[in-house]
């Protein structure tokens, strides 16, 4: 995965200047961090617990994010992880709470980056999420 990273960085920054150009200084474990904290934590909470600040709002129980990897038989499910990020593949019910983060990110950038660029830009931050995500495991 060390490998890929770098590649999929670039693949974020192509086409990513203006509003997006703070993110060519960050480095993937940093975009992770700031990315998981915008758009995660307020449900997830801050070491991935389940316990932000919106927790109590919702009907269910927003699941910690801590267990994926025990869950798994120790191994992250990092593509599983990154398909519900994503949510664009999966068939979800309606009203779920889970965002789908592939729409709401195209939707900020498309208009930003064009259609291709969008697409690269959301697989970089949706890896990013993923791989942060991974580093919350118990």
């Amino acid at each position: 995965m060390t490998q890929v990273r770098p590649f999929l960085l670039a693949l974020v920054l192509i086409g990513a200047a203006g509003p997006l150009a703070a993110q060519d200084a960050m480095t993937s474990d940093e975009m992770g961090a700031q990315l998981y904290a915008d758009n995660c934590a307020a449900c997830h909470g801050m070491k991935g617990q389940g316990d932000g600040p919106l927790a109590e709002a919702f009907i269910q129980d927003i699941p910690a994010l801590t267990g994926l990897s025990a869950a798994n038989d120790g191994t992250f499910p990092l593509l599983k992880v990154i398909q519900i990020l994503d949510g664009r593949t999966e068939v979800r019910g309606h009203g779920g709470p889970m965002p789908v983060f592939g729409a709401l990110f195209r939707n900020e950038l498309e208009p930003l980056v064009g259609r291709f660029g969008t697409e690269a830009v959301i697989r970089g931050r949706v890896l990013a999420i993923a791989e942060h995500v991974a580093t919350l495991q118990e």
